[in-house]
C-alpha cells in the first residue's frame, strides 16, 4: 500500500517534468526489440538487435547513428540477417526542443527529410519520403529515457497505414 502511495505522489512531478537536455541521451545504447509486421506473411514477428549512438555538440546540435540487425528475409527456420545503418545530423531550430536535418533536401525530388523533437524524456526522430506517385512513407523512432534504460517505440507508416512496429529496451554501454 505504501508503494502505491509513493507512485501516486510521484505522478504530478512526472507530469510537470521539464524537457531533458539532449545531452541526457549522450552515449552508445545497445539492446533488442520485437518487431511486428502486417505486411509479411513469413515474418509477422521478428527479433532485432539495436545499437544507437547519440553525440550532442556543445552548440546543442547532435548526430545520431542507429544500427539494426534485421531478421525478416529468407525462411522462418533460418532467417537471413541484414544490418542496416543510418546516421543523421540535426541542427537546432529557433523552436526549443526541435531540430532539423542538417542536409535538408527536397522531398518532392526524392530526398528524404527528417526532423527531431525532444519532449520530456522522449527524443523522437521522424523520417519521411514521398514516392514518384505521391505516396508517403514515414518512420517514427521514439526513444524514451526511463531511469538507466532507453525504451524504443518504432512505427513505420505508408499512406496512413501502420505496416510495422517495434518495441524494445536498450541500456547504456559503459565501454
Amino acid at each position: 500500500m505504501a508503494l502505491v502511495a509513493v507512485v501516486f505522489a510521484a505522478l504530478p512531478m512526472m507530469a510537470n517534468a521539464k524537457d531533458l537536455p539532449i545531452s541526457a541521451f549522450k552515449g552508445d545504447w545497445r539492446g533488442n526489440a520485437i518487431s511486428e509486421s502486417n505486411v509479411s506473411v513469413n515474418f509477422p514477428i521478428t527479433s532485432r538487435d539495436i545499437d544507437v549512438s547519440i553525440r550532442p555538440t556543445l552548440e546543442g546540435d547532435f548526430t545520431i547513428t542507429w544500427r539494426t540487425l534485421l531478421r525478416q528475409k529468407g525462411v522462418p527456420s533460418d532467417p537471413k540477417e541484414v544490418l542496416k545503418e543510418t546516421t543523421l545530423t540535426f541542427k537546432k531550430t529557433e523552436t526549443p526542443g526541435i531540430w532539423k536535418d542538417s542536409h535538408g533536401g527536397n522531398v518532392f525530388a526524392g530526398d528524404i527529410i527528417s526532423w527531431a523533437r525532444l519532449k520530456k524524456q522522449t527524443l523522437t526522430v521522424y523520417v519521411m519520403a514521398i514516392s514518384d506517385t505521391g505516396d508517403y512513407d514515414m518512420q517514427i523512432y521514439k526513444r524514451t529515457l526511463t531511469g538507466v534504460n532507453m525504451e524504443l517505440d518504432f512505427t513505420a507508416i505508408r499512406d496512413g497505414v501502420v505496416r510495422r512496429t517495434a518495441k524494445g529496451r536498450l541500456t547504456l554501454n559503459s565501454n
